[in-house]
């Protein structure tokens, strides 16, 4: 069975941006359309920590001991799986897509999977772990298209 028929949406996501993409033709010559961009503004972790990291009273002979410090940057990759989460319930129960293919890296994969409602989750057809939200959509389209027919 084709996973990419008409009317299928395909999600692009990394940890800071998203492509909602509708495909308007068909498997056999796909045609992605944006359909909504949600992007993050995720500087590296140096610029969003103010200093280095903590000290606590040790119980041991060392009267210190190092703490890590807050990765504030995958904290942030972490909230916008949330936030595609929600959005992607949101247009589920508003009847926007009835399939749709994950496409992400495998860590955000992982982690959108893990937050996806069930509403959601029931119309999940494929799931591609790969890096694409840089590429131009007609690549895309050939990329997807590729890996759907050896998967």
């Amino acid at each position: 069975m084709a996973i990419l028929t008409k009317g299928t949406w395909v999600l692009i996501a990394d940890g800071e941006k998203a492509l909602f993409l509708r495909n308007d033709v068909d498997a056999q010559d796909p045609d992605l359309n944006v359909m909504r961009i949600e992007e993050q503004d995720n500087p590296a972790d140096r610029d969003q920590s103010t200093d280095r990291a903590g000290r606590k009273a040790g119980g041991g002979p060392s009267p210190k001991s190092a703490m890590s410090e807050t990765d504030w940057h995958q904290l942030a990759k972490d909230r916008f799986a949330d936030e595609l989460a929600e959005i992607l319930f949101g247009l589920a129960h508003r009847g926007a897509f009835d399939r749709i293919v994950l496409v992400a890296p495998p860590a955000t994969l992982g982690e959108l999977r893990g937050k996806l409602h069930k509403e959601v989750s029931a119309r999940v057809v494929a799931e591609v772990d790969k890096t694409l939200t840089n590429h131009p959509i007609d690549k895309i389209e050939k990329l997807l298209k590729a890996e759907l027919e050896s998967a």
